[in-house]
């Protein structure tokens, strides 16, 4: 599609940075959720980011005011503090850490499009190389605590069915080394049939 200059002035491109930029003067601080971890910038932030664009336009996660993909509020130069950023758990590096700044405190999707991300980014697991994402909102929203209070929520939910099915899948096959103190059972098989070779072969000469 042609780039339609603004009847403002600009066009749209002028709008936005690259989806392979990181301009931090266009991103907001790392808040609350991020603090303490590795937070991701760089190239780093850029590989990630782009991940986010393609789950959540596979899962339909729109910014519904300005009517497109979530993960473009990142790119949009006059929202320089909104958007998304992301840190590694300092604990646990397989598990990514996503806090979204909403464009105002009072933002109204800032619940749906949250939850909405979670599901991209843990429903589509095998497009990613993290073991779970944690999604928060930025404090600065004036319903965080009860937002992020559902989202810690879900978390556990999701670390419990992948305990649980992490759990399945030991108890299909057998614990590394669960052998190890026992004699091949080809070795007792052989033997077994040589005693009884030798019992038969005793019993012939009698």
């Amino acid at each position: 599609m042609p780039d339609i200059p603004s009847l403002f002035g600009g066009s749209r491109a002028d709008r936005f940075d690259d989806i392979d930029q990181f301009v931090p003067e266009h991103l907001p601080d790392p808040d609350a959720f991020l603090d303490g971890h590795r937070v991701l910038d760089g190239d780093d932030h850029v590989a990630v980011h782009r991940v986010a664009r393609d789950l959540f336009e596979d899962r339909g996660v729109y910014d519904v005011t300005f009517g497109y993909n979530l993960a473009r509020l990142n790119l949009d130069r006059r929202h320089a503090e909104a958007g998304f950023r992301y840190a590694e758990d300092r604990d646990d590096p397989s598990i990514l850490r996503a806090e979204f700044t909403p464009t105002t405190p009072f933002c109204p999707q800032s619940k749906t499009l949250t939850v909405g991300a979670f599901r991209a980014w843990n429903g589509l697991a095998d497009r990613h190389d993290y073991d779970r994402v944690r999604v928060r909102v930025a404090p600065m929203h004036q319903q965080a605590d009860a937002i992020n209070a559902e989202l810690d929520a879900m978390d556990a939910g999701d670390a419990q069915a992948q305990a649980e099915t992490n759990d399945s899948t030991r108890v299909a096959g057998a614990p590394a080394g669960e052998r190890d103190d026992e004699a091949e059972p080809g070795a007792v098989s052989l033997s077994e049939e040589f005693e009884a070779a030798l019992n038969r072969l005793s019993g012939e000469k009698q």
